[in-house]
């Protein structure tokens, strides 16, 4: 089953694995998935890296090596994908998660979110 965690999950996977439910830890570790993260998430690390808030202390460099060393693979963003945001409702005001849920449903991929409130769209999302 191909897999896209969201940003949070991404980061929670590669530097804090404690903080993964057991749902989330069972189908990250599953050698039958294949894992998937975005370039947005990226982007997105790398944007609140620039604000170097106390609180979000993530090296956006080291969280793409961490990620292609342990077998994850990248989804670019593409225009196709990007136009698929105006047929979600406004269940959830976050661009970058909208986006990732409009790049699930585009690729027809599963996307794994902590975020209830990601998780009330209909399609392919999953809480865990």
């Amino acid at each position: 089953m191909k897999l896209l965690l969201d940003t949070h999950l991404l980061i929670w996977a590669a530097m804090f694995p404690e903080r993964l439910s057991e749902a989330a830890r069972a189908l990250v570790n599953d050698p039958r998935n294949e894992l998937l993260f975005s370039a947005l998430s990226i982007w997105e690390v790398a944007i609140k890296s620039v604000l170097r808030r106390e609180s979000f202390q993530v090296d956006p460099r080291l969280l793409l090596r961490g990620l292609l060393d342990n077998g994850y693979t990248e989804l670019p963003v593409t225009s196709r994908q990007a136009v698929n945001i105006d047929a979600l409702p406004l269940l959830h005001k976050d661009p970058f998660d909208r986006l990732l849920l409009a790049q699930a449903i585009s690729e027809g991929i599963i996307l794994l979110t902590a975020d209830a409130q990601l998780a009330q769209y209909p399609g392919p999302v999953r809480l865990v």
